[in-house]
């Protein structure tokens, strides 16, 4: 893909021991400070503060060495496959296996693109939940509950038939929430962190209830990394205060082979948090409202009426691109501790009446519920925080003295209640809702669009426009940014409206995706790529090419995977293209290609391979910052260490020196920003590796390769000795001690050049009998043969 500029991209890294003299080899620097003391004398007097309990809970994903993935895809299916009798068949890798068997990065995918719930509540609402301890209000009480339903959720695909799910799950947002600009949740995020009442600290209750919408908007790559760099730094400072050595967790890294590093999990899941709402997509724009008041209300069908007004035609109304008709759920909230419970019964009973059965009496106590009460039960947090809400949610708890852990507190009995009324709304309203409108739209636009009718009007949108580049359509748009003049596509606004086929099918897909019908998404995202190009409309182009290929590759079936394999780089390629060069949106094109290459080795085969070059893919486009590289060219070196060795029809190798090798760029890259604790694990993994292979295929019989590793390890005691407060001399290595691995009897000469077929049957070069075109052949031999597995 060509730049913007028309200026070929940079070229990938390396794979071979060629460009070993290109890497920095003097990696020596001064242990001494900037006043001449060095830093382990400098840091010895001070004392290790222990982290409050609520600040361990925010950074206990990646505190520790346990990954946040159970196990690697890649490792389900090239093994033998378990079948339902018990009998272990040797048989390739399904795109289906990866759901039976609850592989997380599938898992992440599905509850990123969930539906989104919108939150509006009255006033005295609002007041009893956070009467209750939850600053947050409404929205932060029920968001947990939203990541997993309780219990089994059926769903009926386009063809009727339902299948479970154990973690289907919803997404809680209030309403408006991703319209802010995520620059303006930058600013409010070091607001928060720096404010101060009278020159003494705020407590961590009265900033989180500043976070406002924008915190929780996420698309800033910026503060992605910098949340992820305040997550190594804690995990780094947390085991360097222990007693016990860094050095003592290669035994536990060994034993979990299985184990990889939490922090790009969590890079992830932010980068995908906080959506932005988007006129091109609609994951993010509501499926449902929820309209709450409380018992304490004095006039509730007035308030329910008022607060429907201003969803549908007041201030509080979405913009013109977003669809209104969206499912209302009213919401009765019965104080359990004040209010009657039979005048609530009555109240809820003429709810119905008015609005009909779209509504819920949930019953709650309005005390506020403490750790020493005998039902309680520690309030859970939601896993989707944008990385400004956890940043905000950090530098909160960093600012106030509190030690002891300021998570809010439940009654069982709420807890309970709760999870019945998601439960219910999901189950009895969200789902019907949803597939009502897939099955209309189907029948009304998609099923018209798939017919020769509506393929003719796709033919005569792309050729009534021809030669009208520099005229404005009768609809008043420019006919520059349409095909044409009967163009549905507002070019001067950039977006359809909502009532337009193109709007209704693109929701159509996006509706089957989040019920998690991909294969009939895929076919409606395919048809509407056409529209989209012939229409100039490239955000749009852009968003169904990446969600046309994120389908494909959730498709269960290996038929179909092998089908639309072939296709799904193209439509990256598609996709990561119109949102950089046309669209300028950096964002969408890192999460485009980050889905691709957590989704590519689910798939086995040469799966991990293709995710290895989109990794390689987002270094080359400078997608990234510098925490965001290191995590990539970690992520490289694992995705070929799942390339595992296949002895079938068509059979291929592993691929353990290229992730050995990206390894040692991996820990180099880490020792350059100062995270010694990941650049530990991945100059282990690669010496590990190397010392598995024999010393034919061994990279580090190269003198540069030793100088190299020899300056990394180095580089990496004198890190770690500054961390544990000790001298780096004490930490240099031992007369005699040696990285490298013990060398064999072989020599270099039994690896000759590979045979060139230049020549053969008639090849342009077959009568050329002058010598050999390359020098350098001429000093092997000429039965020498290389061995075809080198890389």
């Amino acid at each position: 893909m060509n730049t913007q500029n028309n200026a070929p991209p940079p070229n990938s890294p390396a794979f071979t021991t060629t460009a070993l003299p290109a890497l920095n080899v003097r990696k020596i620097r001064s242990p001494l400070g900037p006043r001449g003391q060095s830093v382990a004398a400098s840091t010895s007097t001070l004392s290790y503060r222990q982290p409050s309990a609520s600040l361990s809970s925010l950074f206990a994903s990646t505190s520790s060495f346990k990954t946040l993935y159970p196990r690697l895809p890649s490792e389900v299916g090239l093994s033998a496959q378990p079948s339902i009798n018990g009998v272990s068949t040797p048989a390739l890798p399904t795109s289906s296996d990866h759901f039976d068997n609850g592989s997380a990065p599938s898992a992440i995918v599905m509850e990123a693109f969930a539906p989104h719930i919108a939150i509006y509540a009255s006033e005295d609402t609002e007041e009893l939940v956070k009467s209750k301890g939850f600053p947050g209000g409404l929205l932060q009480l029920l968001r947990p509950y939203g990541d997993t339903v309780h219990g089994k959720v059926t769903v009926r695909d386009s063809t009727g038939l339902s299948r479970p799910w154990d973690d289907f799950s919803v997404r809680f947002v209030a309403l408006g929430d991703g319209l802010g600009d995520p620059q303006e949740a930058i600013r409010r995020s070091q607001d928060l962190q720096a404010m101060t009442t009278n020159g003494e600290k705020v407590s961590a209750d009265a900033l989180r209830s500043r976070i406002s919408s924008a915190i929780r908007t996420g698309g800033d790559i910026g503060q992605i990394e910098d949340l992820i760099e305040r997550h190594l730094n804690f995990a780094q400072d947390t085991i360097s205060s222990q007693s016990e050595s860094l050095w003592s967790h290669k035994a536990t890294r060994r034993l979990n082979a299985s184990s990889r590093s939490p922090f790009f999990a969590l890079y992830l899941r932010r980068l995908l948090s906080g959506i932005p709402l988007s006129p091109h997509e609609t994951f993010t724009h509501p499926v449902c409202c929820v309209i709450a008041i409380s018992s304490r209300n004095s006039s509730p069908i007035e308030t329910l009426r008022q607060l429907f007004h201003d969803t549908n035609r007041g201030d509080r109304r979405l913009p013109s691109w977003v669809n209104n008709e969206y499912l209302r759920y009213y919401l009765l909230i019965h104080d359990e501790d004040r209010d009657d419970f039979a005048k609530s019964s009555l109240l809820f009973d003429q709810m119905r009446r008015h609005f009909g059965l779209q509504c819920h009496l949930l019953r709650l106590k309005s005390s506020q519920c403490m750790p020493t009460d005998d039902d309680s039960r520690h309030a859970s947090t939601t896993k989707w925080l944008s990385a400004a809400e956890e940043l905000a949610e950090i530098s909160a708890i960093e600012s106030s003295d509190d030690i002891e852990d300021r998570t809010p507190c439940l009654f069982e009995s709420d807890h309970t209640a709760l999870r019945s009324f998601v439960r219910d709304m999901v189950t009895q309203s969200v789902i019907p809702s949803m597939e009502r409108n897939v099955a209309s739209w189907n029948d009304q636009v998609a099923s018209r669009r798939r017919g020769i009718s509506g393929r003719f009007m796709s033919l005569s949108k792309k050729w009534t426009g021809f030669g009208s580049s520099s005229r404005i359509g009768s609809g008043g748009n420019l006919a520059g940014g349409s095909s044409g003049s009967n163009s549905n596509y507002d070019a001067l606004q950039g977006f359809y409206r909502p009532d337009t086929p193109e709007a209704l099918m693109r929701k159509l897909a996006d509706y089957a995706f989040m019920l998690r019908d991909w294969r009939f998404a895929y076919g409606v995202y395919d048809l509407l790529r056409s529209d989209f190009n012939n229409d100039k409309a490239w955000k749009y182009h852009a968003g169904v090419n990446e969600m046309a290929a994120i389908s494909a590759l959730l498709s269960p079936g290996a038929a179909f995977l092998k089908a639309r394999a072939d296709n799904v780089d193209t439509m990256l390629e598609t996709a990561c293209y119109s949102y950089i060069t046309r669209c300028s949106l950096p964002y969408e094109a890192l999460r485009c290609l980050c889905l691709g290459i957590e989704l590519f080795p689910s798939g086995g085969g040469f799966g991990p391979e293709n995710a290895a070059n989109w990794a390689t893919r987002v270094l080359e486009l400078k997608l990234s910052r510098s925490i965001g590289n290191a995590l990539f060219i970690e992520k490289v070196a694992e995705c070929y260490g799942a390339r595992t060795k296949y002895s079938g029809p068509t059979p291929w190798k592993m691929r353990r020196r290229k992730s050995a090798f990206w390894n040692i760029l991996a820990a180099d890259a880490w020792l350059k920003l100062g995270k010694h604790l990941q650049a530990e694990l991945c100059l282990e993994d690669a010496i590990e590796t190397y010392g598995r292979m024999s010393n034919i295929d061994n990279f580090l019989k190269f003198d540069e390769a030793q100088a190299f590793i020899g300056q990394l390890r180095h580089e990496l005691r004198i890190q770690v000795a500054e961390a544990q407060g000790v001298e780096p001399d004490e930490a240099d290595p031992k007369d005699g001690e040696t990285l490298l691995i013990q060398e064999e009897s072989e020599t270099l000469d039994r690896r000759g050049h590979r045979k060139s077929l230049i020549g053969i049957n008639g090849a342009p070069f077959a009568g050329y009998d002058g010598g050999t075109l390359n020098p350098a052949h001429a000093t092997h031999s000429a039965n020498s043969s290389r061995d075809e597995s080198f890389q």
